[in-house]
């Protein structure tokens, strides 16, 4: 099987390498500035007490990949989700025959345009929970050995079976969703803690948990997306070494005060002072973040099937108008209050 890593960064460099190793034909594909250090040291992946380097092909161009017409059975697109659309619509002339395509970005909504081009017996949604941290340009380390990838077809009715072994036979621990939408929302449902409100405010998500009013705005967040879901018909599901579902009940069902020291227990240990990926984006300067596709996503989501979702919608507003220049960053550091009195009641 002929696989092609399209955008090998930290989560296409472990997947890829992790299906190298284990005797796959892979291809990496990635910008010159990721792909060089690669070449001259070689791919290190490091993972408990586990170092390993590898030597997997690398090319840095669509042109190198496909020389000679050359084909692949899967093609895995890694890079962050607001460059899905532009990575897509540059590989479109490249492709002559089927070929398989594997969206592991995070946010809701991603597989869309690939389904609605390529056709949805095409299109194979995955969801990791894996870490993956880059200690430089070839080096990756693994934060999280406990966890690993949910694959789901967006076809209803075909099964991932195939490429759940694939992954599993790379000892990735992989698993098989039916529903590829309920598997992208109970991932995007985990991955909007403690995320927006702590990159808006400028602190890790521990702190930004015992601000006054801020775990009911956290709540409130969660609520919305859980009614946003019961309207569309989706089922919360666990991945791996991430209880979705235990999540949902608590938020569903627990009093907020027992509730709010079991979650701050669960984001100061999972993230503790590590800043989350939207304050990440937005401290590298970027003038996107995944937050549209996150809780955007669900805002938008929420308007079509008539579930208000004002603190979803207000977190994206907020934080768009900050990564874009609108508002400056500045006025909502360490300010809780002031980003409060902008959600409505």
């Amino acid at each position: 099987m002929k696989i092609l890593i399209y955008g090998a960064g930290a989560i296409g460099g472990y997947l890829g390498g992790r299906l190298y190793q284990f005797g796959n034909n892979v291809t990496l594909l990635s910008l010159p500035f990721a792909i060089e250090p690669i070449i001259e040291h070689g791919l290190t992946i490091s993972e408990a007490d586990e170092t390993v380097t590898l030597q997997p092909p690398c090319v840095v161009s669509l042109e190198e990949a496909f020389t000679d017409n050359k084909q692949y059975d899967l093609i895995l697109v890694t890079m962050k989700s607001y460059d899905l659309d532009a990575a897509r619509e540059a590989i479109y002339p490249f492709i002559t025959q089927p070929t398989v395509f594997m969206t592991v970005g995070n946010g809701i909504g991603v597989e869309r345009p690939f389904i609605e081009q390529f056709g949805s017996a095409q299109v194979l949604a995955g969801s990791l929970t894996t870490p993956v941290r880059k200690a430089n340009n070839h080096h990756l380390i693994i934060e999280r050995p406990d966890r690993g990838l949910g694959l789901a077809m967006t076809q209803p009715g075909m099964h991932a079976a195939k490429w759940v072994d694939l992954f599993n036979n790379a000892h990735i621990t992989t698993i098989s969703a039916v529903d590829y939408e309920s598997m992208k929302w109970s991932k995007a449902f985990l991955n909007i803690v403690g995320n927006a409100t702590s990159a808006i405010l400028n602190r890790p998500p521990g702190e930004v948990y015992q601000m006054p009013g801020m775990f009911d705005i956290e709540v409130a967040m969660l609520r919305e997306t859980l009614m946003v879901m019961d309207k569309k018909g989706l089922t919360v599901m666990d991945l791996p070494g991430s209880a979705a579902r235990q999540l949902a009940f608590g938020v569903r069902r627990v009093p907020k005060f027992l509730l709010k020291p079991i979650l701050t227990k669960i984001v100061a240990g999972g993230r503790g002072n590590k800043m989350p990926s939207f304050q990440i984006e937005l401290a590298s300067g970027s003038n996107r973040s995944e937050v549209v596709f996150h809780n955007g996503a669900i805002a938008e989501a929420g308007k079509e099937v008539g579930i208000p979702t004002p603190v979803n919608a207000t977190l994206n507003s907020i934080l768009m108008q900050i990564t874009t220049g609108v508002v400056n960053w500045e006025e909502y550091d360490g300010q809780p209050q002031r980003l409060i009195e902008q959600i409505p009641s």
